[in-house]
């Protein structure tokens, strides 16, 4: 058992309010009315050629796959592939695409500030003899363009680089790389994972040619997401899971027609209130880091100020201990760096790219902000933080130093 905490609430604790829409968001209640009629009435195989129970099925399998998710990104409805989230997406692009050009090709690139599952697809590819660039970032959290230029080879096959970043939310120039790709006839996958459904996206204009889409992170449902895969110039891959030869031969498997068509109605959504939503979740974000900014001293916001999505927001609090943070800020549902890798005690990989400090990257907290966020949970959330880390740093001997005046970066620190 060790010294791991208790993960459960107390008898009478209230569940923390959601601040943490980066790692999953609530079902749209609509999204859920749309998917029912498919998981009880119209249950048959949408593969199911020679009855209506398959006809059904795989009629709402295609509205949801053309008038949906290929709508709001621009694509045709072909170019569409159902997978189980962004994970399976990714690592069906990068490992699919790297395998299927090796003969000629066996250059990878991609950033340092990428997924987790990015990262390992490409770990795997070093493995089976690929050479892989991981470009650093500027401290802005964005991509140097000329940097990404001049480390094209002549046998680099793709280059994956993520729309919006999952920790920090900076929005990568996508158009420009999107352009500089082209030129150089690489292909060009993005992880849009956090992007899709809250930016006007069009795979056309960007020149992308492969995009991951995930549906728990628009409001959609757990467990089904989307890989676009683009016919002209056409771009070929290997499948990574074999079978039947569903979804064009690139992912095996019966697709499951709820989760498909709740991926498809959280798309439709999304693209009928986007607007909207950003405007709001732009000005609960303002309204957020203003009142925390306001209230103290020393915060940092990590990434780009302007280039970025403005509902997730990355702040740094010097002289205090993330984790501390989180913990006595418990009735607020929040995250220091990305649920998929907070099982480590190492401070962001993502932070350190962008050469934040080592004390600064523990001292970080993620707030996410969505579409069923309120003012009241946001005014909350910025006087329980105001209160908590200066409680914090009352009790931090390095706050205290500082506060006389003592440069800590000057202290020599000796061992006994």
């Amino acid at each position: 058992q060790g010294t791991s905490a208790k993960h459960e609430l107390e008898k009478d604790e209230p569940r923390p309010l959601y601040m943490d829409f980066q790692a999953t968001t609530p079902m749209d209640p609509r999204v859920l009315d749309a998917m029912l009629p498919y998981q009880v009435n119209y249950y048959g195989n949408p593969h199911s050629r020679t009855h209506a129970y398959g006809w059904e099925s795989e009629s709402a399998m295609e509205t949801a796959r053309k008038q949906q998710v290929a709508d709001l990104i621009g694509a045709d409805p072909r170019e569409i592939i159902f997978t189980s989230g962004a994970t399976e997406s990714n690592n069906m692009a990068i490992k699919g695409v790297a395998r299927f050009y090796q003969a000629k090709k066996r250059h990878v690139i991609t950033t340092q500030t990428e997924h987790k599952c990015v990262l390992d697809s490409c770990r795997v590819l070093e493995s089976e003899g690929f050479s892989i660039t991981y470009l650093p970032v500027q401290t802005n959290g964005l991509l140097d363009l000329e940097l990404l230029e001049a480390s094209i080879r002549p046998d680099t096959s793709l280059l994956s680089v993520m729309t919006i970043n999952n920790e920090i939310g900076v929005r990568q120039p996508i158009e420009e790389i999107g352009q500089i790709c082209r030129s150089k006839g690489v292909f060009f996958h993005t992880d849009a994972a956090q992007a899709v459904g809250k930016i006007p996206l069009n795979v056309t204009d960007c020149k992308i040619d492969l995009m991951s889409i995930s549906g728990h992170k628009i409001y959609g449902p757990k467990g089904v997401g989307a890989l676009y895969v683009r016919r002209r110039p056409r771009v070929r891959m290997e499948p990574i899971q074999n079978g039947g030869g569903q979804e064009r031969g690139l992912r095996s498997g019966t697709v499951p027609t709820p989760l498909a068509v709740g991926l498809g109605a959280a798309c439709s959504i999304a693209q009928h209130e986007m607007e909207y939503d950003h405007n709001r979740v732009s000005m609960l974000a303002n309204r957020l880091v203003q009142k925390i900014m306001a209230g103290l001293p020393d915060v940092i916001m990590n990434g780009d100020p302007v280039r970025r999505y403005p509902g997730c927001v990355n702040l740094s609090f010097a002289y205090v201990e993330g984790e501390s943070l989180l913990m006595a800020l418990k009735d607020v549902a929040l995250s220091s760096g990305s649920a998929c890798t907070s099982a480590s005690l190492e401070p962001s990989y993502v932070l350190r790219a962008i050469g934040a400090d080592e004390d600064l990257a523990h001292s970080s907290i993620r707030f996410g902000i969505g579409r069923f966020t309120t003012e009241e949970e946001v005014d909350y959330t910025a006087e329980k933080c105001i209160h908590q880390v200066s409680r914090l740093r009352e009790m931090s001997p390095l706050w205290e130093m500082v506060q006389e005046g003592i440069d800590l970066k000057s202290i020599k620190w000796t061992q006994h």
